[in-house]
């Protein structure tokens, strides 16, 4: 999903564009899609093209935001206007039209937009602090994972229980209170429990309250959690990392889950 957040998007032409859920099929074409996205997506643009789009636009919409960069798209003619860190929209050579939406490419119907964003949203496993996540050991842990939570999130309790079926997995679960007070709270109670992943999970699947925080529990590895997740822009709950840095938003369904734990691991 592709999200255009600045103060004029009411005077642009808005085109929404969804692709259905991915496939097993589907594996082998993606992969074509994402070398053949990579090859041409993400390459600067030519200078002139870059200095025609940045007068148009800053002349035109005078509130949007500095643009990051300015890129070559997979189509021929179109280019990539990144701002905000990880947001895209996309142009012409004059700045003349703005596209907002997602580039699918039809023989696969694999969302190169949002390959493009997987790419620069990455984060490097190795550099997760670690320490600032509920650990849950899940048959040998020989395969990693680290996801971003809220106790209040539909979608991660959701989420929560496929996970929970996963073998040989080790779980970082990172406590991130977006939701609201109750939110923070919850979480405060469940990072000072005796047992944070015995209260995470009693909470998650089966609905147990988190007895209170004790006064003088140190609850400072929740605020680092919400800058961590300012500063790579997690902006909802679940986030879902896996070894090899890819990242997916979202309740992922345990099939697919499996899949790119698997993928994950031996790629790393």
């Amino acid at each position: 999903m592709i999200a255009l957040r600045f103060a004029v998007a009411a005077a642009l032409t808005v085109f929404a564009a969804a692709c259905g859920g991915a496939s097993e099929s589907k594996d082998k074409g993606a992969a074509g899609a994402a070398a053949a996205a990579s090859g041409a997506a993400g390459a600067p643009a030519d200078p002139a093209v870059q200095a025609a789009i940045r007068k148009a636009l800053a002349e035109r919409i005078p509130k949007m935001p500095p643009i990051d960069e300015i890129s070559r798209s997979p189509i021929a003619g179109l280019y990539e206007v990144r701002y905000a860190g990880t947001e895209i929209i996309y142009t012409d050579a004059a700045g003349d039209h703005l596209v907002q939406g997602a580039i699918i490419e039809t023989r696969t119907r694999t969302d190169l937009t949002e390959l493009r964003i997987d790419k620069l949203t990455a984060i490097d496993f190795a550099a997760l602090p670690l320490k600032d996540a509920i650990v849950i050991k899940q048959g040998s842990g020989a395969r990693k994972v680290a996801v971003f939570v809220d106790p209040n999130c539909g979608y991660c309790k959701r989420f929560e229980r496929d996970l929970a079926a996963v073998k040989d997995v080790t779980v970082y679960t990172f406590l991130l209170p977006i939701l609201g007070p109750d939110s923070t709270a919850k979480s405060r109670a469940i990072w000072c429990a005796r047992d944070g992943g015995k209260a995470w999970r009693a909470w998650m699947l089966d609905g147990v309250n988190p007895d209170p925080a004790k006064a003088g529990c140190d609850v400072a590895a929740i605020e680092r959690n919400l800058e961590f997740g300012r500063k790579h822009k997690v902006n909802g709950t679940p986030a879902v990392l896996f070894e090899d840095g890819t990242r997916k938003p979202g309740a992922i369904p345990g099939e697919m889950l499996e899949r790119l734990l698997a993928q994950a691991s031996r790629k790393s």
